[in-house]
């Protein structure tokens, strides 16, 4: 626990007093976000405002969970490390999509198969290594099967270690893809996807801390979690929630700062990277179902409109068609924080109710 508290404590002292010094840095050099004349003319007045500060995310994600270990003496787990490469992986992929943006003055950034390129590289390269590493155990990161809140019965290597291995990637990536995506589309309101993570990272924290508690290694219950390094899942989930804490005090409304792809993308792959390391690749589904709902409404919308030729929402992501309709921007992400909220006490009822029978 000491090295739980430690690292969120460093990563929130980072997002709260990094945030102001990195918006001074981006004003004095005129990096400011570029907002597309056909969204809502509220955001018209956002022009400008600094972008990229998901960087002091990322920062205090890795301040936090090295320093946590440095201070303690303990070693970092491959699990762990792994979390930290797509986070700071995505990040990356983010970080020049955002400079792209910022430096030629346009909405759009990296081209569509450039950024593909590169979070697949970021995707595979983290699956194949997930499944590698096995422990004293013989438990590996991540794991061949299908997962909800454990390990299913279904079993990606049912033809074969080799097979397995390409579903397994490709099923990785999946989830890589859906969480970015996801998280992606959420951050258009000021500290909607921000607030809507520290919720979600909150339910990983004690997620993980009940993994550890009823972990396969110490106990012999036939209730208990067969996942390596909870503990250090618990630490890396801590110290992002953490960050999006203190990086939220400047991005609420009026935010003061944008978090851009960089921050977004980066999101997206520790919340995929946990979804897989503690085996409940099927429950961030409900955990992170504000982030679904938007990436559905986007689904939607782009259907119809291809299908029918007419749009079911004013404007997709969702949380847009609420503005069109007449919502204050406040009230969109209130309530959109209300729906995350529900999802996660959802998510982890369902966890603890497998828990209790059986």
């Amino acid at each position: 626990m000491k090295a739980i508290l430690i690292g969120a404590l460093i990563a929130l002292v980072t997002g709260l007093a990094g945030t102001p010094a990195f918006i001074k840095f981006l004003v004095r050099r005129g990096y400011g976000q570029f907002i597309r004349d056909d969204g809502p003319t509220t955001h018209h007045t956002k022009r400008g405002t600094p972008t990229m500060g998901g960087a002091v995310i990322i920062i205090g994600c890795v301040l936090g969970y090295f320093l946590a270990h440095l201070v303690l003496w303990t070693v970092p787990s491959v699990s762990g490390l792994l979390v930290m490469y797509l986070i700071v992986g995505l990040g990356a992929v983010g970080f020049a999509d955002d400079w792209i943006k910022i430096s030629n003055q346009r909405s759009l950034g990296l081209r569509a198969w450039q950024k593909l390129v590169a979070q697949t590289f970021v995707g595979v390269s983290f699956a194949l290594l997930a499944v590698n590493f096995p422990d004293q155990g013989g438990r590996t990161p991540a794991s061949y099967r299908v997962s909800f809140v454990r390990d299913t019965w279904f079993d990606l290597a049912f033809a074969g270690t080799a097979l397995g291995m390409v579903l397994f990637v490709l099923w990785a990536n999946l989830i890589i893809a859906g969480t970015s995506n996801g998280t992606n589309l959420t951050d258009g309101l000021d500290g909607l996807l921000t607030g809507a993570s520290v919720m979600v990272f909150a339910a990983y924290v004690l997620i993980s801390i009940w993994q550890f508690n009823q972990n396969c290694e110490t106990i012999g219950s036939n209730k208990c979690y067969d996942v390596r390094d909870p503990h250090d899942l618990a630490l890396v989930a801590a110290c992002v929630m953490g960050a999006c804490f203190g990086f939220l005090w400047w991005n609420a409304t009026p935010a003061k700062i944008f978090m851009g792809d960089t921050g977004s993308l980066a999101l997206g792959g520790a919340l995929a990277g946990l979804a897989i390391m503690t085996r409940t690749e099927l429950l961030v589904v409900i955990l992170a179902g504000l982030f679904v709902l938007e990436t559905l409404s986007v689904i939607i919308q782009v259907g119809s409109f291809k299908s029918r030729g007419k749009r079911v929402f004013r404007m997709a992501p969702i949380h847009h068609h609420f503005e069109m309709v007449g919502w204050n921007e406040v009230t969109v992400v209130i309530r959109f924080w209300i729906i995350a909220g529900l999802c996660v006490a959802l998510g982890l009822g369902l966890f603890y109710a497998e828990w209790v029978t059986g």
